[in-house]
């Protein structure tokens, strides 16, 4: 299965006109942004687990990162609530559950096989620092090489100068609207500009989102499940 899955292709998708499709098993289920294979993939995704339902034990053998959007999300680690932001690296393993249901945005199979460090953050509690323009609070989550892993918030009314992408940049829309020179890109909304890209992004109405830099130009196809 290939959804987007050619990293040299801009690639813009509202996840919440996407069906949710039924994974292996009962009661979680996926809404597909990008995938490169089958049900072991490289893949970004978002996982809805519904009440009292679990996926089955795996070992990441490419790595998971996740943020928790709404409810409880669990394994044998603890209980990751809305907001919790979460980097598993290659050849760790869990046993994910859901007692009250959940919705998590996860990226699989993207971590450099270096990159050893196991993050949990709960960022609704961490410190968040001022931007490189008025306007702009950041809170960085996790860098490794050319990675950077940043939550951005943007004040009404916020305006970033133009910039080139080396290494490329992600970006999920967690609340509000985002803009740039290409869209509008509303909650919910997910976006990839490849290695070299340009583009001027602001946000009228205040925004915040998940955003990654510095990681298409040399992203390896490693293991991974879920």
């Amino acid at each position: 299965m290939k959804i987007h899955a050619d990293l040299n292709q801009r690639a813009v998708v509202h996840s919440e006109a996407l069906p949710w499709v039924d994974s292996p098993m009962p009661g979680v289920q996926r809404r597909m942004l990008e995938r490169d294979g089958e049900e072991v993939a490289r893949a970004t995704s978002l996982v809805r687990y519904a009440p009292d339902s679990y996926f089955s034990a795996h070992t990441h053998g490419g790595g998971e990162e996740f943020i928790v959007l709404d409810g409880v999300f669990s394994d044998e680690h603890g209980d990751f609530g809305p907001g919790t932001y979460v980097r598993n690296p290659v050849g760790s393993s869990h046993t994910p559950h859901s007692k009250e249901g959940a919705t998590i945005l996860v990226k699989l199979r993207q971590m450099d096989p270096n990159d050893q460090t196991q993050v949990t953050i709960d960022t609704h509690q961490a410190d968040w620092a001022p931007g490189l323009v008025a306007g702009l609070t950041v809170l960085p989550l996790h860098a490794y090489g050319t990675e950077q892993v940043a939550l951005v918030k943007w004040a009404p009314g916020t305006h970033f100068q133009t910039h080139r992408h080396w290494g490329g940049e992600e970006i999920f829309v967690l609340k509000g609207t985002f803009a740039d020179d290409h869209g509008v890109y509303p909650q919910g909304s997910w976006l990839r500009n490849p290695h070299g890209s340009i583009h001027t992004p602001y946000s009228e109405a205040g925004c915040l989102i998940y955003v990654k830099t510095g990681h298409l130009s040399h992203l390896a196809t490693v293991g991974g499940a879920a």
